[in-house]
């Protein structure tokens, strides 16, 4: 297979195409074939970096032409690493970056190369946005196609929810329009389907008024206090309007002034919240959070919403290793507070967190069936990650990772986000789609019955 990918092949490919065809030996393989997590090092027999739908359609042909394995790459910033495969043909759609923002109909048309900083400092501009990543460097493509919560979910639904319309590449080189009214089964498999289906080129958003101010707050608590802050958390949820949305955080306390210095580097429970509606309202709103207990720090202020969507951006450079396990859970009991807590005071790795994220709004205000996304009633996601650099540490943190995510199963539904799969949970990607699953199996069958797209976390075409 890998004596495909010679200048003589490869020369064919490059004349069909505006983009590039890196081989190991050019200039800016190296950097095409970087993907975020650290753990894994891939290395492609090439790399077509796309600029056009007409170069994705040659890409694919090439592929399927010569029965090679093909990854896509947008953001790279998968757990999993799929973005690009040792021996595939990779496709990185970064070069496709084009943003146009419809202010008068509330509409953004997007390649399939856009961050979500991209997407936000385009639409900001006349004071709109539509949910997206709450680190600001993860791509807009893979994020919305396996469901996209953030900030904003609450209120406006997944990101997937505010998908009007797709351009996308199918498995036979053919261009589609995908909608409500054209494909819509199509349609309905990409909105959390992930890669499984095609390689979108073009994503037509929903837009809503948003910012240019919002309201951000804090809350550091020592660990000691921790769980009267997660009862504290859970009962503020309950009542919180769909404008809130608070994440609650195991991580260690920064070493960074204004914190305490006796406090650097201790195991803390953080509330890092937002309001994103009227900011008067949301200052009222956010004080009551910030008032409990008796802090290490805490405080709430007015920030641009484009401030608040860059918040987790530093923490989640590229660099660390990454490993990552998840569940969705219908509420946080005594016992999974508990179970949280004992795992959560060990958190090994300088980069590790785990977090509770609340769900519910608007996000399940949508029928289950409605989109291939199925956990419109989980109330909440829970996701343990650790972060790390030596790779001797590997087995050690991905086991307490391990060990962790099994305490807490029997506080969760079994249903899982297929954004936070890590790469050997095969098993576990039914549990992503639940009942959706059969139909997902079959209109796969329609759409890719050879399994080209299969380097993801594949639903297979049913025979």
């Amino acid at each position: 297979m890998t004596n495909l990918f010679n200048p003589t092949t490869v020369q064919a490919l490059r004349d069909r195409i505006q983009g590039e065809v890196l081989l190991p030996s050019d200039p800016g393989y190296e950097e095409a074939r970087a993907v975020w997590n650290k753990r894994f090092d891939p290395h492609p027999g090439a790399v077509v970096r796309c600029r056009s739908t007409d170069d994705v359609v040659a890409a694919i042909g090439f592929a399927r032409d010569h029965g090679l394995p093909l990854s896509v790459k947008s953001g790279g910033h998968s757990y999993a690493g799929h973005g690009v495969a040792d021996g595939a043909l990779a496709i990185d759609l970064s070069l496709m970056d084009s943003v146009e923002i419809g202010a008068e109909r509330k509409r953004a048309v997007v390649g399939p190369g856009v961050t979500w900083a991209e997407f936000d400092g385009a639409a900001q501009q006349f004071g709109l946005a539509t949910t997206g990543g709450t680190a600001s460097i993860v791509g807009v493509a893979g994020y919305t196609l396996g469901g996209g919560t953030g900030y904003l979910a609450r209120m406006f639904g997944l990101s997937l929810d505010n998908l009007l319309s797709v351009e996308v590449v199918n498995a036979g080189g053919r261009v589609f329009r995908a909608n409500q009214d054209e494909n819509p089964d199509l349609f309905w498999a990409l909105r959390g389907g992930s890669g499984n289906f095609g390689v979108v080129t073009s994503f037509e958003f929903r837009l809503h008024a948003v910012g240019p101010e919002v309201v951000s707050a804090q809350a550091f608590h020592p660990l000691e206090d921790a769980r009267e802050v997660l009862r504290f958390y859970r009962d503020f949820m309950e009542t919180a309007p769909d404008e809130v949305t608070v994440y609650a955080l195991a991580m260690r306390v920064p070493p960074v002034e204004p914190f305490p210095e006796e406090q650097h580097g201790e195991v803390s429970l953080v509330m890092l919240a937002s309001h994103c509606g009227d900011p008067q309202e949301g200052e009222g709103v956010l004080a009551e959070l910030t008032g409990f207990g008796k802090p290490i720090l805490a405080g709430v202020q007015r920030v641009p919403y484009t401030v608040l969507q860059q918040g987790f951006d530093a923490g989640l450079a590229p660099g660390p290793r990454w490993y990552s396990r998840a569940h969705m859970l219908s509420e946080i009991s005594d016992g999974a507070i508990e179970t949280f807590l004992e795992y959560a005071a060990a958190l090994p790795g300088q980069f590790t967190v785990a977090y509770f994220e609340p769900l519910g709004g608007a996000i399940g205000r949508v029928d289950r069936d409605a989109t291939a996304f199925p956990h419109r009633d989980a109330a909440y996601e829970l996701h343990i990650f650790p972060g790390w650099t030596d790779p001797s540490h590997d087995e050690a943190l991905m086991r307490w990772a391990r060990e962790f995510h099994n305490a807490m199963a029997p506080y969760a539904t079994g249903g899982v986000y297929v954004n936070l799969l890590d790469r050997d949970e095969e098993p576990r990607i039914p549990n992503a789609y639940r009942a959706n699953y059969d139909r997902l199996s079959q209109l796969k069958a329609k759409w890719d019955p050879e399994n080209l797209f299969r380097i993801n976390h594949n639903i297979r075409p049913q025979p």
